[in-house]
């Protein structure tokens, strides 16, 4: 590991934001597979403490929030049954914060998809905001008590309630039925109708599964520990926030909610490591 050169770094890291897999990034690079993991998980620590650490005072006033799925270990019909009802075996869910305007991800939180990682996610976002928000979810009540509890009702929350068909054919296997309206529930304060939406963190999700291996459905790539999976996505949102541009914005997340002033390069996400 100590004998990587920086170049060889910058390759292994930018194979994986573009979605390789830990062997097919050793395939591309010629490193040994356990070296490229050993890199993930440095990588993946110094990018979760540096967003930790710089993500205060966010001027965001429209957030967006949502739940992704994927599975560790096993999928969750086939964990043994002394390891089920474990995180990190079977069903996991990464929630995900994203500012509407800016498109940066302000927060993200990996676990089950309870009450308890809700209340979790949801106080670790609240600190993180400079000004009161407007705050769209889906329609999981989880979410209620855990902004009543992080916020104290200096927020205006809504709910993007989706109300879906029955599924047609083989494919309602893997996906919902057809989506044949949505309902707008007011939580609480006054949050702008026009701004009801969740929309742009649900695109957020398909960026996840292009980007990251572990989350595409139907193959063997995912994540076996969910402390790798904690890195890949740590490593995913750094390298989403300041080095890719947002089409819309023509900058990076992280540029247009001044977290930075320049799109940063592969190569400085590898000195973070130093």
């Amino acid at each position: 590991m100590n004998n990587l050169t920086k170049e060889k770094q910058i390759a292994i890291i930018a194979a994986l934001v573009e979605g390789n897999s830990i062997r097919g990034t050793a395939r591309l690079t010629g490193v040994d597979k356990n070296t490229v993991m050993s890199l993930l998980v440095r990588v993946g620590t110094a990018c979760k403490e540096y967003q930790d650490r710089t993500f205060k005072n966010l001027p965001c006033k429209d957030i967006q929030c949502d739940e992704i799925w994927s599975f560790c270990y096993a999928k969750e019909k086939n964990v043994p049954k002394l390891l089920r009802g474990r995180l990190g075996f079977g069903d996991v869910w990464t929630w995900t914060a994203l500012d509407a305007d800016t498109k940066l991800i302000a927060h993200w939180h990996i676990g089950s998809r309870n009450a308890a990682d809700a209340t979790i996610f949801i106080k670790g976002l609240a600190p993180r905001l400079a000004n009161r928000v407007q705050l769209t979810t889906d329609g999981h009540k989880a979410y209620i008590r855990a902004v009543e509890k992080a916020f104290r009702g200096n927020i205006d929350f809504s709910q993007l309630v989706k109300i879906y068909g029955p599924t047609v054919g083989p494919e309602g296997k893997y996906s919902p039925g057809e989506c044949i309206g949505v309902r707008e529930d007011i939580i609480e304060g006054k949050p702008l109708k026009k701004n009801i939406s969740t929309s742009f963190v649900e695109r957020s999700n398909l960026t996840m599964r292009m980007g990251m291996r572990r989350f595409t459905r139907l193959t063997n790539a995912f994540s076996k520990k969910i402390q790798n999976l904690e890195h890949a996505v740590a490593l995913h949102f750094m390298y989403y926030n300041f080095c890719r541009i947002h089409q819309s914005l023509r900058v990076t997340p992280a540029m247009k909610t001044g977290l930075t002033d320049h799109v940063w390069e592969i190569a400085d996400i590898v000195e973070l490591l130093k």
